[in-house]
């Protein structure tokens, strides 16, 4: 199943409270399971302005309707075509 990374621009995303991190993570997993378990968010990284999403799904386009149902922008959505690490360099 292709896994993709989401970047979303949230403005002040590094300020959210714990409190609206929950709202926020409450909201995707309530339309994740409207969507079916054809798509899987993986894990999320929030920076200052941004927060950039892992999901599991089979293409882009559910990807997209999950940001479309819950309000979330979906600014650049990537689909991850190889991932490497510290031993990918032990040949």
């Amino acid at each position: 199943m292709p896994k993709y990374v989401i970047e979303r621009d949230i403005p002040g995303a590094g300020k959210l409270t714990p409190d609206q991190l929950t709202a926020i993570s409450q909201k995707s997993c309530g339309v994740l399971n409207k969507l079916g378990p054809t798509i899987q968010w993986v894990e999320s990284y929030v920076t200052d302005d941004k927060v950039y999403c892992v999901y599991i799904a089979p293409n882009e386009a559910l990807v997209r309707e999950h940001a479309k149902q819950g309000g979330f922008p979906a600014n650049r959505v990537s689909q991850v075509r190889t991932v490497i690490n510290p031993t990918t360099a032990e040949g």
